[in-house]
């Protein structure tokens, strides 16, 4: 079982970029799939989750309208598409996976991960 990141790097402010969570060893249909953040010097954030059984997704508060979660469960990858990107969206941002129907919990923070892909670092500066 391995969740794979990648699409990190370095942009400028403003500038978007998509990031990829590749998912092997298990089928996404029964799990959440989610995104987190983690800058220096500070927690753990919950980004992003999208539910593979049924594509609902949950935001959390600063990424709503900027970022955007998908899925393609064919391929077992989802996506966190990140626009109008900022400094303090600098982190390096993991994917991780939950079995069940539990992306509110997820981005809350609130919830056990079965799975965590490794981190892909994020830098937006001028």
């Amino acid at each position: 079982v391995q969740l794979q990141a990648s699409g990190g790097g370095l942009v400028q402010p403003g500038s978007s970029l998509r990031l990829s969570c590749a998912a092997s060893g298990f089928t996404l249909d029964d799990y959440s799939i989610g995104w987190f953040r983690q800058a220096p010097g500070k927690e753990r954030e919950g980004v992003s989750c999208i539910s593979g059984r049924d594509g609902s997704t949950v935001y959390g508060n600063s990424m709503k309208g900027r970022f955007t979660i998908t899925g393609d469960n064919a391929k077992s990858t989802v996506y966190l598409q990140m626009n109008s990107l900022k400094p303090e969206d600098t982190a390096v941002y993991y994917c991780a996976a939950t079995m069940g129907p539990f992306c509110n919990l997820m981005v809350a923070g609130r919830t056990r991960i079965d799975y965590w892909g490794q981190g892909t670092q994020v830098t937006v500066s001028s």
